[in-house]
């Protein structure tokens, strides 16, 4: 289940990359404190790669993350980063241990190690691309107004099956 999730969301992001014109990819926008589409869009995108390269070392450091400014310039790379993370995860479903790593100290540089599995970090991958994504909405409906939003687009899935028995009841 995880990773038919986990696709669905990155399917929704290849759909709103597609809509995104070529000069508003790279353009600040101020609901996003003057990042860009394109950042937040290279900002989740390389999560899932962090965790697509813990299969070859078996540790995933999110602050290790590339920040490759080719991706959050370029749709097409975007997209085609997209397609390599899908074609992982089909490739990989079984689960495996990981050591995830993570300095949250300011001025230490110092990472706290602790045992993980690669389906924690897809959990977490997901809840983190969800939270993106409702940014990214905040933007699209404010600035971007021309792209069409998938329905539950940056919307969790516990909320949607919140909202789904309330209004039954």
């Amino acid at each position: 289940m995880l990773h038919t999730s986990a696709k669905d969301l990155l399917s929704q992001l290849n759909l709103i990359i597609e809509a995104c014109r070529e000069e508003d990819f790279s353009k600040p926008l101020p609901e996003l404190s003057n990042s860009t589409f394109g950042q937040h869009i290279r900002h989740t995108l390389e999560f899932f790669i962090c965790l697509f390269d813990a299969k070859n070392d078996g540790i995933v450091n999110y602050d290790q993350r590339k920040h490759d400014a080719l991706i959050e310039t370029d749709k097409k790379l975007a997209q085609s980063v997209i397609v390599s993370i899908e074609d992982f995860l089909n490739r990989n479903q079984e689960d495996f241990e990981i050591t995830f790593e993570a300095n949250y100290a300011i001025k230490d540089n110092v990472n706290d190690k602790m045992k993980s599995s690669f389906y924690r970090e897809l959990a977490y991958n997901i809840e983190h691309a969800i939270h993106h994504m409702a940014l990214l909405k905040v933007a699209v409906k404010q600035s971007l107004t021309y792209i069409s939003l998938p329905e539950y687009f940056g919307v969790a899935s516990s909320t949607i099956r919140y909202r789904a028995i309330t209004k039954e009841n």
